[in-house]
């Protein structure tokens, strides 16, 4: 079960940059000891963690852009990983 409700507007946590890395040719999450590559799935769900961008409608805005119905609880289930490496908050 997830925390995350359609209302809360998730963001990057501060000790990350979400970066395209033209040598690795994929977006990549940036911290002080390193590096974590992302898929393109997980690069596009971060895109829209902005602080200010509700769950509905990054869910709405990624279903819109890609053709695909039903990604509600992947988006959620992602969220939650995401914050429990602390990516997120």
């Amino acid at each position: 079960m997830t925390a995350w409700t359609d209302s809360a507007q998730p963001a990057l946590s501060t000790m990350y940059r979400l970066q395209w890395e033209e040598t690795q040719q994929c977006h990549v999450l940036l911290f002080p000891e390193g590096m974590v590559r992302l898929n393109m799935p997980a690069a596009e769900i971060l895109r829209r963690c902005d602080g200010r961008t509700a769950v509905a409608d990054l869910v709405a805005d990624l279903e819109r852009t890609f053709g695909e119905a039903d990604l509600h609880a992947d988006v959620l289930e992602f969220l939650e990983q995401a914050r429990g490496r602390q990516w997120i908050r």
